[in-house]
């Protein structure tokens, strides 16, 4: 059904409206039965398809098949495991606005390709304001950012300036979005 909305939409939408378009309908398809999948399964990935079926009252072929289109449409994107970021040896997390010298398309994608190679970097966001990128850096301790930031982030493609702030704590953190 997504599938056809998809293509429907997709050809009666400028392309460069048609993902916030397709958002927006997937939204409205969603069902409760498929929210309440989706739910549980943010809560647990690991969970059988007989105790996800049982929990949102349908038989486990149905519920099978529902969680198998919400895969195949891309609303599941994907099953992780969440690695605990302190025991991993990253206790700390700091965040980063970039401002480049451009802002030209191809210093954009210079930067954006030489910062997807950064493992320590765990988020990376292009933004309007004053910064031209926010990005979430996880990190051992101060001496290991100090490594990080001389030695890669104020070496990546059109950097002018790079202001950093160590978190404190995590006040919220989830994985979840809201689905009603």
């Amino acid at each position: 059904m997504l599938a056809y909305l998809r293509h429907l939409a997709y050809k009666s939408v400028d392309s460069a409206v048609f993902p916030y378009f397709f958002a927006i309908i997937c939204n409205m398809i969603l069902d409760r039965t498929d929210q309440a999948i989706l739910g549980i399964l943010q809560h647990d990935g690991r969970i059988s398809n007989v105790e996800l079926a049982r929990q949102v009252g349908l038989s486990e072929s149905a519920c099978l098949r529902r969680v198998r289109q919400l895969e195949q449409e891309g609303v599941i994107d994907g099953y992780v495991a969440l690695v605990n970021q302190a025991q991993a040896g990253y206790p700390s997390n700091v965040l980063v606005q970039v401002t480049l010298h451009r802002q030209q398309q191809e210093d954009l994608k210079k930067f954006e390709a030489a910062v997807r190679g950064l493992p320590e970097v765990m988020e990376c966001y292009l933004m309007a304001g004053e910064a031209d990128y926010f990005l979430r850096v996880v990190v051992a301790d101060a001496g290991d950012f100090e490594r990080i930031h001389s030695e890669q982030l104020t070496r990546l493609p059109g950097v002018d300036r790079v202001q950093s702030s160590f978190a404190l704590r995590a006040v919220v953190k989830t994985t979840e979005l809201p689905l009603e």
